[in-house]
């Protein structure tokens, strides 16, 4: 992954070093589960905890030779342990250090992601009670629809938000599972009670079944949800940009003090920051789509994808904790204009109302196709002629004959709009601490 996104923990994560001394540990704790079956004597455990240590220089020339990344750790260890030779991965296979060892890297990645989902939660929680009463213009298809206010937005994407971050746990548990099953996964030449000592000992659980691999479905499980929590961010982003245009400029990402937004325009302050987000979720998406082609392998195991989680697993994880982060901050730092959210409502020209009309004059027993006819050609006169619609409809004698002067105002009333809010925000469970 290109360094510049990883942040400095996820990248320790997914290092090589990381990678190798799991590999080292689950050895080790092989060794020590041969010990207590009487197999390996404790002082060859002992020797191998205080000299062997991961030597990635010397482990990359051993492998120009066995063109085997394991084999070649393994012969790296027993040239510092030579005591350690006959027993050391006795009974193992690849998939068995390499596939555990993944596990441990996804439980510990999970771990910074769902802290990451947590504060987004947190943050766009504050943000949706902080402008839960804000007015601002709904709108479908790009146009204006009918009032909504900020707070509302950001609690919808709270919620779904919540979603993601209760499909990540699924996932998230679904690969903390090791393998120390052999060849075929059948235990041939181990006991199934040395893969439960191994896993314990690293916090994962023992997979209920492998073949050579712990099959590839949990693994892509893990990457579509880390696809459907890029995808909603993108969402977002696209929406703060699209709310950010010059000719809308209700919200604005960050733009900090020193920053430019173009080498030609000094007056630009461009959304790089959402930009950047929708284009990276594009890859995170890419990548889930290839782990779902690793899912079939070969009979009990082929190596096809083993090239291929070597650049989406630590890419997916390092871009999603990176994405989290930039939009958390995006979201506390996010400038509001709520002045011109009223001003965009304002320009509408009261248009917004024209369902809260029809609905009223069918309640007084106007034909539905009729109410809809009258009312969106007074609409859309008003457009065409840059017309108040309210004023048009206070001349129309087709609405006054209906509408007394006081149900017309009725029909005019922004709050009438927002009424029921609060009710959705308790139907959410979204409610300020106490003494505010």
């Amino acid at each position: 992954m290109i360094s510049r996104y990883t942040r400095p923990q996820m990248g320790e994560v997914w290092s090589e070093e990381r990678r190798f001394q799991y590999w080292l540990k689950i050895e080790t704790l092989h060794l020590e589960a041969l010990s207590q079956k009487g197999m390996v004597e404790k002082r060859v455990v002992e020797e191998v905890r205080k000299r062997a240590r991961v030597n990635i220089p010397r482990l990359r020339e051993l492998e120009k030779k066995t063109r085997h990344e394991v084999v070649a750790f393994v012969e790296s260890i027993i040239e510092q342990v030579p005591e350690a030779g006959k027993f050391l991965h006795f009974g193992l296979t690849s998939s068995d250090v390499m596939d555990t060892a993944l596990a441990c890297q996804l439980k510990e990645a999970g771990e910074i992601i769902f802290k990451d989902l947590e504060e987004l939660l947190q943050s766009l929680k504050e943000k949706a009670l902080t402008y839960k009463d804000t007015v601002m213009m709904g709108r479908t298809h790009g146009m204006h629809a009918e009032p909504i206010t900020f707070g509302w937005k950001m609690a919808l994407w709270w919620e779904e938000m919540r979603r993601n971050r209760e499909r990540f746990k699924e996932a998230w548990d679904g690969v903390k599972f090791g393998k120390i099953s052999g060849a075929v996964g059948t235990f041939s030449h181990l006991d199934p009670e040395i893969e439960e000592y191994i896993c314990s000992r690293l916090g994962l659980s023992p997979d209920p079944i492998s073949s050579q691999v712990i099959q590839r479905d949990r693994h892509a499980h893990f990457l579509l949800s880390l696809a459907l929590i890029a995808s909603s961010l993108e969402k977002f982003a696209l929406e703060v940009r699209h709310l950010q245009r010059s000719e809308v400029g209700e919200v604005e990402e960050p733009f900090t003090k020193g920053q430019k937004g173009s080498s030609a325009m000094p007056h630009k302050r461009n959304p790089i920051l959402c930009e950047r987000i929708c284009g990276l979720a594009r890859v995170i998406r890419s990548n889930a789509l290839a782990s779902l082609e690793n899912i079939p392998l070969w009979h009990e195991r082929d190596i096809s994808h083993s090239s291929v989680e070597r650049i989406i697993i630590p890419d997916s994880c390092i871009l999603t904790d990176y994405i989290l982060e930039r939009f958390t901050w995006i979201i506390r730092n996010l400038k509001v204009n709520t002045a011109r959210m009223l001003k965009n409502l304002e320009s509408s020209g009261d248009i917004f109302f024209s369902q809260k009309l029809m609905l009223k004059i069918m309640e007084k027993g106007v034909d539905r196709k009729k109410a809809y006819e009258e009312i969106q050609k007074i609409a859309l006169e008003s457009i065409e002629r840059k017309k108040n619609f309210k004023d048009a409809i206070q001349k129309s004698p087709f609405i006054r004959e209906i509408l007394t002067q006081q149900e017309l105002e009725d029909c005019f009333n922004v709050k009438e709009y927002l009424k029921n809010i609060d009710k959705i925000f308790k139907r959410l469970g979204l409610s300020p601490p106490e003494g505010r």
